[in-house]
């Protein structure tokens, strides 16, 4: 199974984002195949935490536009939603943590790591390069 990060959900909903076209076309390679894909439950809530941001963008998206977004990917029948479910995830998490020796802010990344594996991914999709420090976890950019 294949997953996505955040910023491939950012890039693919936000047209001003640089890499708009190539994200928003692996979202759509994804979603009409016959692929299983996943996202994590904590990619969902960062892409609404980012794009709902006027900080980060201006105009930021429109809370219920960043909803429907999210309720066309749930739409998606080859998506599972996938969070953290029981001890396998948390001894997943260990293992990332320990592995890695992270701390502080990257436990998020963490985090997503352990969900994925503890889900059966095999590969995630993501621009972020401190993916790679967690082992059993394939990283890949589809924006290069």
């Amino acid at each position: 199974m294949i997953a996505v990060d955040t910023n491939i959900l950012v890039y693919s909903h936000r047209e001003d984002a640089a890499f708009f076209n190539p994200a928003l076309a692996t979202i759509i390679t994804l979603a009409e195949s016959d692929v299983l894909w996943a996202i994590p439950w904590p990619a969902i809530h960062e892409f609404l935490a980012i794009v709902t941001n006027p900080r980060i963008y201006t105009p930021s998206t429109p809370m219920e536009d960043a909803l429907l977004q999210v309720g066309g990917w749930i739409a998606c029948p080859s998506l599972s939603l996938i969070g953290e479910s029981g001890e396998i995830y948390f001894q997943y998490l260990a293992q990332c943590l320990r592995a890695s020796r992270t701390t502080g802010a990257r436990v998020h990344d963490a985090r997503i790591s352990a969900i994925c594996l503890s889900h059966g991914v095999d590969e995630l999709l993501s621009a972020d390069r401190d993916f790679s420090r967690f082992p059993g976890l394939k990283i890949r950019n589809p924006l290069v």
